[in-house]
C-alpha cells in the first residue's frame, strides 16, 4: 500500500516473531493488552523496514524478514481505518529489557498465544504465521 492517499488511514507494519515452535506475544501496559509487535509506518519509510525497527523498538530483537503473512485491516481506538502489513520473522540479535510500550514478553506456542492475544485480528495470524 503506498503513499498517503487515503486521508485517515493508518499504515502499520508488524512481524510474527518465532524461534523455533514459538511465537513472540507483547504486553502494553498503556492499553494492558496482549498483542503482536507492530506500529505505524512513517513517511517515506518502506513498510519492511518499519516492520523491522518497530519490532526492535518493542521488544529489543533484531530480526529477518521471511515470509510476508495477510494484511489486516480494523478500525483503530480513535475509530480510525487501519491497515496493517505483516512479516514472519526470526530473530538474530539482541535481548529484551522492559520499557514504556511493552512491559513484558512471552514465548508462546501458537495455540497458547491464540489463547492470550486480545485481538482477533492478531490470533488469526497464528494460522497463517
Amino acid at each position: 500500500m503506498a503513499g498517503d492517499e487515503n486521508e485517515g488511514l493508518v499504515r502499520g507494519a508488524g512481524g510474527v516473531v518465532v524461534r523455533g515452535p514459538h511465537v513472540l506475544v507483547v504486553h502494553r501496559p498503556r492499553y494492558d493488552d496482549w498483542t503482536l509487535p507492530k506500529g505505524k509506518v512513517e513517511r517515506g519509510e518502506r513498510d519492511e523496514d518499519a516492520a523491522l525497527r518497530e519490532v526492535w523498538e518493542e521488544t529489543g530483537l533484531r530480526c529477518e524478514l521471511r515470509a510476508e503473512l495477510p494484511a489486516t485491516h480494523y478500525t483503530d481506538a480513535r475509530g480510525r481505518p487501519k491497515f496493517v502489513r505483516w512479516w514472519r520473522m526470526e530473530p538474530v540479535a539482541g535481548a529484551f529489557t522492559p520499557n514504556d510500550e511493552v512491559d513484558e514478553i512471552r514465548w508462546l506456542t501458537r495455540e497458547e498465544a491464540a489463547g492470550l492475544l486480545s485481538y482477533g485480528s492478531d490470533r488469526a495470524l497464528m494460522d497463517a504465521g
